[in-house]
């Protein structure tokens, strides 16, 4: 292993202190229930691998934005089936891509966003404890990617107190 190479597959910010960076990521862990910052900052090291993916193929292009399109098509079509981009969107757009655009197709997320718990941090709990399943499968990683075919198959495991309606931790009917 080279020295300094990172081992960790995320990288943390550059300054400890910065009051402004350290409220939104607080903002975004309490609106996301992340675990810890870590969570966050895996997020954005894996938005700055797809930036970097693009940058890398539009540059190996020379700038033929036709022959970056074609050498990039799996690439579009990966973030495109894990939902990160829509089905419109180009190479051009992953450049313009958020955080949030990747903590939305956490397992987590979707779970909250599809009523399953009353809240992120609930949502968590659900799966870590093994209540979720997604296509059948029991998922216990809040941090999954969950691909678009799969957004649907999100459900409470078959043998599962919570499958009950009456549970008292399941999510009120809205």
């Amino acid at each position: 292993m080279a020295l300094g190479q990172n081992t960790k597959g995320y990288e943390t910010p550059n300054h400890p202190y910065q009051g402004e960076r350290i409220a939104s990521e607080h903002d975004l862990a309490g609106r996301y229930g992340l675990k810890n910052k870590e969570e966050l900052w895996r997020a954005e090291s894996e938005l700055r691998s797809y930036r970097r993916e693009a940058r890398n193929l539009v540059g190996g292009a020379e700038g033929d934005a036709a022959l970056a399109e074609e050498r990039g098509r799996p690439f579009i079509a990966r973030l495109q089936r894990n939902g990160i981009l829509a089905e419109e969107e180009s190479l051009g757009d992953i450049l313009s891509l958020d955080v949030t655009d990747v903590l939305e197709r956490r397992l987590q997320t979707l779970v909250y966003r599809q009523g399953l718990a009353n809240t992120p941090k609930q949502a968590r709990q659900f799966i870590t404890h093994g209540h979720i399943t997604v296509d059948g499968q029991r998922v216990r990683v809040p941090s999954y990617t969950v691909s678009v075919d799969e957004e649907n198959l999100i459900g409470y495991d078959e043998n599962s107190a919570l499958t009950d309606d009456l549970h008292p931790a399941r999510a009120e009917e809205q």
